[in-house]
C-alpha cells in the first residue's frame, strides 16, 4: 500500500514540472516571435570606395530664355485736315473825298515831350564824378598850403585825420561842408574852413547832365 502512494505522488510532481516547462517554453516562443526582425539579404558595401557623383548630378546647365519681344510702337494717326475755306467778302471802302490842286494839306506837327525835371538828388556815385582842378594831388597841395595848425592842438600834441564831408553842386561849388569825424582841439574847424575856401571843382554829370555829388575826404594833421 505504501508503494502505490509514492508512485502517485511522483507522478503528481512530474506533471507539475512538465506543466511549468511547457508554460516557460510557450512564453519564450511568444517573446521570440515579437522580438524577431527580418533583414533583407544584401551584399555589404564599403562606403569608402563609393564615388561621390552628387555634384555631377546637381549641376544643371542653365536654360537660355529668349529675350522678351520689343514693345509695340504705336504709329501716329494721320488725320486729314480740310483746306481752309476761302472767305470771299467784299470790303467796301468809302473814298468819297475830293482833293483839288488848290487845297493845301497841312503838315502834321508832332509836339516834343516836355523834358522831365531832374529831382534835386545828391548822388554818391555818378558816371562822371566831380574832380578838383589839377586833380586830387593838386587839391591836397592847396590844402597843405592853406592849413594852419591850431595852437591848442599843437600844445596838446594832437595828431590825426579829420574826415570832411561836402557836396559839389551842379556848377562845381563846394557846399554843405562839415566834419563828420574829427580829432578836436580846433582841427575840425580848421579843416572845414580850408575846404570852404577851395576853388570850384568840375561839376559831376549823370547821363551827360550836371548833378550834385556828396564827397568825403580825410584831412591829415601831423606835427613836423
Amino acid at each position: 500500500m505504501e508503494a502505490k502512494k509514492n508512485e502517485s505522488a511522483d507522478l503528481g510532481k512530474k506533471g507539475g514540472l512538465f506543466f511549468n516547462i511547457g508554460l516557460f517554453s510557450a512564453m519564450l516562443i511568444v517573446v521570440f516571435a515579437f522580438e524577431y526582425k527580418k533583414y533583407d539579404d544584401g551584399s555589404l558595401v564599403d562606403l569608402g570606395q563609393v564615388t561621390d557623383d552628387f555634384e555631377d548630378l546637381l549641376e544643371i546647365p542653365p536654360t537660355e530664355q529668349p529675350p522678351p519681344p520689343p514693345p509695340k510702337i504705336q504709329q501716329p494717326e494721320i488725320i486729314e485736315v480740310p483746306d481752309e475755306e476761302e472767305i470771299e467778302e467784299e470790303i467796301e471802302v468809302d473814298l468819297d473825298v475830293e482833293i483839288t490842286e488848290e487845297e493845301v494839306i497841312e503838315d502834321i506837327i508832332v509836339e516834343e515831350a516836355p523834358e522831365e525835371e531832374v529831382a534835386d538828388e545828391i548822388f554818391q556815385i555818378v558816371e562822371d564824378p566831380a574832380m578838383p582842378p589839377g586833380g586830387y594831388q593838386a587839391f591836397y597841395d592847396y590844402v597843405g598850403k592853406k592849413m594852419k595848425y591850431p595852437a591848442q592842438a599843437r600844445r596838446m600834441g594832437i595828431e590825426g585825420k579829420v574826415y570832411v564831408q561836402f557836396v559839389v553842386d551842379r556848377d562845381g561849388t563846394l557846399t554843405d561842408v562839415q566834419a563828420v569825424k574829427g580829432i578836436g582841439a580846433g582841427c575840425d574847424e580848421e579843416a572845414v574852413r580850408v575846404i570852404q575856401g577851395a576853388p570850384k571843382w568840375s561839376p559831376p554829370k549823370q547821363r551827360g547832365k550836371p548833378v550834385k555829388q556828396r564827397i568825403i575826404l580825410p584831412i591829415t594833421f601831423k606835427l613836423g
